[in-house]
């Protein structure tokens, strides 16, 4: 089993943490890590695009000259496709692009995010995330003693208010407990904090 050192918002060792080697110490499988993140940013997607056919462009519907006779082409409306400003075909119309994935692909997944993490050295856990205040001030300072990555995911599963206050406004910090943690979010950021609880709860809830 991989051993972790669990620190403080000092940084200071306080004691070692023995993680699941299912979890945090699997093959890290980059095909199921694509699956999974292409899936939760198609769920993101907003799917508001439309252009619009040709009965929803402005432009009379009156047939422009006679038929025959003329001796040019024959023409039923201005609003046609053929013609500046007429109605655009087969282009785009709103639609929900979100899919499910079956949960052994979420959860392989899962457990090869986490394993990466472990293995670059980008995770760390942390005994508790305890602020005396919710001041975002104080919560940059305690966060800055324990990570040094441009982006930090936090999981906790305290929610305690303090912390939740003090980091929202933390720009490149995001704070979420673990059961809405997808790999999206761990390869997202550049170093991942659990609280001790939270590491235990990942080897409980993704062991084999």
């Amino acid at each position: 089993m991989p051993t972790v050192d669990v620190v403080d918002l000092n940084n200071q060792k306080v004691g070692e943490l023995e993680l699941a080697d299912d979890v945090f110490a699997a093959e890290v499988n980059e095909a199921l890590l694509y699956e999974a993140v292409r899936q939760y940013r198609a769920g993101r997607r907003a799917g508001t695009h439309k252009t619009k056919v040709r009965a929803e462009v402005a432009g009379s519907g009156k047939k422009l000259w006679k038929q025959k006779g003329t001796g040019r082409a024959r023409m039923g409306s201005i609003r046609s496709p053929l013609w500046r400003h007429g109605g655009t075909v087969h282009g785009p119309v709103p639609r929900d692009y979100s899919y499910k994935l079956p949960r052994k692909m979420l959860v392989g997944a899962l457990r090869s995010a986490l394993s990466a993490k472990v293995r670059d050295g980008e995770l760390k856990v942390v005994q508790a995330f305890s602020l005396p205040d919710h001041k975002t001030k104080n919560a940059m300072n305690a966060l800055a003693n324990v990570a040094s990555g441009r982006t930090v995911l936090l999981v906790d599963n305290s929610g305690d208010r303090n912390l939740t206050l003090g980091v929202r406004n933390l720009k490149g910090v995001t704070l979420m407990p673990t059961r809405e943690v997808n790999p999206y979010h761990l390869l997202e950021h550049q170093e991942v904090l659990l609280s001790e609880a939270a590491a235990r709860k990942f080897s409980e809830a993704l062991a084999k």
